[in-house]
């Protein structure tokens, strides 16, 4: 398997930390050189390693978002 280039190009936040130190952010980032995108994941301390995650252009975020906006929370 290639291995897979990242960058973080902006931390916006964290929604959850568990008692392990993992958290679920929502970041920024650059894949493989591309153009960034938002991404939400579970990261280890210090962004060493990642879990399984989604990423979202930012028409995407932004159609979420709406959706989000509509529900009863």
């Amino acid at each position: 398997m290639a291995d897979i280039k990242y960058e973080i190009v902006q931390k916006i936040g964290v929604l959850s930390t568990s008692a392990s130190g993992w958290a679920k952010e929502l970041n920024l980032i650059s894949w493989n050189d591309r153009d960034p995108k938002y991404d939400l994941r579970d990261w280890a301390p210090e962004n060493k390693q990642m879990g399984k995650g989604i990423t979202l252009s930012k028409e995407e975020l932004k159609a979420l978002r709406d959706l989000l906006n509509v529900m009863e929370l």
